[in-house]
């Protein structure tokens, strides 16, 4: 982690823009200067349905678990492990193995079966350069901060970051770091099976292709995307969550992509600048950007905000 973070301030250093501390003091480290600091979190005896319905009505991605008493941080909670209960990884044996396959039991489970107990964080003498270091080694998308108590003060993700630094980045190209090697599916996938395809492979996010019946031409092409929050948000705006009165799940997993898919797709072109892909990720909320050849339509890339992440370091 060491090496890691040398690098990123060698990289830094010459940047005009930065003129905040980048050293730990007896004040706050500069981290608190970009952190989001109104953040919502829960009790570890919430339910499990309680919780995705949470992140569904406010919109959220992750939610820390504290002590209702003390504040303290017991663990958290992101849209990939409800992906992971729903189906999608080992998760999913507290419904088949512990409830009997009683999905109904299951989903009203405290929320403590399956946070993540181990929680890495930052604290609030922190810098800007540790959070970087922290989220590119360990691979996550954002952490919680805490005080000397190890009470939740603040949350720091991968765009908060990018949003300080893009600069550094912005005539590169997007083809000069976007990812090729990608996983796709098709829209009669059910949401079982994406699940799996998003927790197995680490995904936040994967492009629908097919055929389009629209267009003269058969050859397969982006019909779509599906990230794990379309998922969530798709379940909670249907009801699903309080409709399950069959102990079986399947009323949800038998729900197929091409149901839920965002058509309405935002692209990018291999020529685009990052600086601009920046731009339009934070103007859109979204973190992940297809990238489409300017002549076929057929994808042929992927760029996510780490993938900006990883640039500002290289």
């Amino acid at each position: 982690m060491k090496n890691m973070k040398n690098k990123i301030m060698n990289k830094i250093n010459n940047f005009d823009d930065f003129n905040l501390q980048t050293k730990k003091s007896e004040n706050d480290g500069d981290i608190m200067s970009i952190a989001f600091k109104d953040i919502i979190t829960a009790s570890q005896s919430a339910t499990i349905i309680e919780i995705a319905n949470l992140m569904v009505e406010k919109d959220i991605r992750r939610v820390p678990i504290t002590d209702p008493g003390s504040g303290k941080l017991l663990g958290i909670v992101t849209t990939m492990d409800i992906l992971d209960f729903f189906g999608g990884g080992k998760k999913y044996n507290l419904i088949t193995e512990k409830h009997k396959g009683n999905f109904l039991s299951a989903i009203n489970a405290p929320i403590r079966e399956i946070m993540t107990s181990n929680v890495k964080t930052m604290t609030n003498k922190d810098t800007i350069i540790d959070a970087a270091t922290l989220m590119l080694e360990e691979h996550i998308g954002g952490c919680p901060i805490v005080n000397s108590a190890d009470e939740i003060v603040g949350m720091v993700t991968e765009g908060d970051v990018v949003s300080k630094f893009d600069k550094l980045i912005s005539d590169l190209e997007v083809q000069n770091i976007m990812a090729t090697d990608i996983i796709t599916t098709t829209p009669g996938t059910r949401i079982e099976g994406i699940a799996k395809i998003m927790v197995r492979n680490s995904l936040r996010r994967v492009p629908i292709v097919g055929e389009n019946p629209q267009l003269p031409s058969s050859k397969e092409e982006l019909l779509g995307f599906v990230t794990a929050s379309d998922i969530l948000k798709y379940i909670g705006q249907h009801k699903l969550f309080t409709k399950l009165f069959s102990n079986d799940g399947n009323d949800v997993v038998d729900i197929t992509v091409d149901e839920l898919m965002i058509t309405d797709i935002i692209t990018a072109s291999k020529y685009d600048k990052l600086g601009d892909i920046a731009n339009t990720m934070f103007e859109s909320n979204i973190r992940g950007i297809p990238v489409v050849d300017d002549d076929s339509g057929k994808i042929i890339g992927i760029i996510t905000i780490r993938d900006l992440l990883k640039a500002i370091v290289q």
